[in-house]
């Protein structure tokens, strides 16, 4: 791990709190502009995380982008497990540490509800915000669209703070670091570059030791910017692989496991004729059949994209 800026001064685990201090996590590969964009949206909050880190892959990943003063930035090897198992270990000495995509912007209160929430509720060891708005869904959300979502977005006073959750949406999540390094839990390197699954992975192992929220007046957008991510033909082998295997270990229901493999490889199939413009449709079938030929000869591993 190569630390490219001066770590704050750790913290001792038992100091007095004043409050719980928040770390912010992002891990990065591959598209500097957005991950610019994320971080000044991240200046605007009115609870400021207690320290910022970044991990990427290259140095690429970081040309040209204007990091806060006192951010940790680590170069770590290519893969969101690998480098969000790098940020827990940064982050040893805090109290909460917020996981986010390098594309998802956040309303100015965000950190505060988040936070608040865990202070106030001992029991809730993950929780994930609410989306105004998630672009993972279609071609995607501009960074301009995405702030301005945020500007309109108005909370009803009366909708509940918070409500418990199946699972946690990694795009968006923090989690109590005492239970993460008391329970020793970790992503699972496994599950290689983009990890498909890997936030249902994680978030089912957490749940075991109480309480999964989402935290309904914290609020943002995802852009799902389509850049930086894994090929067509790697999603499509991944979206049979990894919930198999995850199957196997035990940590994804089976009644959602038939379900995820069956609605992608049924949209992929449909679709794959005349796809959307934003969607590798045929390479994510290619993927789903390598995957299913894969498992009737008992050769199904997450790892196999890499060779793809």
């Amino acid at each position: 791990m190569t630390l490219q800026s001066t770590v704050p001064e750790a913290r001792a685990l038992h100091h007095e709190v004043r409050g719980l201090t928040v770390g912010v996590a992002i891990a990065t590969t591959g598209r500097p502009d957005i991950l610019a964009g994320t971080l000044a949206n991240l200046r605007a909050q009115r609870r400021s995380p207690d320290r910022l880190f970044v991990c990427y892959a290259t140095p690429d990943d970081l040309r040209g982008v204007p990091c806060p003063a006192g951010s940790v930035l680590m170069e770590g090897r290519r893969g969101l497990t690998l480098q969000r198992n790098q940020l827990i270990a940064a982050a040893f000495d805090l109290h909460l540490l917020l996981f986010l995509d390098d594309d998802f912007l956040v309303a100015p209160d965000y950190i505060e509800r988040m936070a608040a929430c865990f202070a106030d509720n001992p029991e809730i060891v993950g929780a994930s915000g609410s989306l105004i708005a998630d672009g993972t869904r279609g071609p995607g959300i501009s960074l301009a669209e995405g702030q301005a979502m945020l500007a309109d977005d108005r909370v009803e006073s009366d909708t509940p703070q918070w409500c418990a959750a199946p699972h946690l949406y990694g795009c968006n999540m923090m989690v109590r670091l005492s239970t993460v390094r008391e329970r020793g839990l970790a992503f699972d390197e496994r599950l290689p570059l983009y990890a498909w699954s890997e936030d249902m992975d994680f978030s089912y192992r957490l749940k075991r030791h109480g309480v999964l929220a989402e935290v309904q007046h914290a609020r943002g957008v995802h852009l799902g910017t389509k850049s930086g991510r894994a090929s067509g033909k790697r999603l499509g082998y991944s979206q049979v692989a990894n919930p198999l295997y995850l199957l196997q270990k035990g940590s994804y229901p089976p009644h959602r496991v038939g379900y995820s493999i069956g609605r992608n490889l049924a949209r992929n199939v449909t679709r794959a004729v005349r796809p959307e413009p934003h969607v590798d449709r045929r390479g994510r079938l290619h993927g789903n059949l390598v995957a299913l030929g894969d498992l009737c000869r008992g050769q199904l591993r997450p790892e196999r994209i890499l060779d793809l």
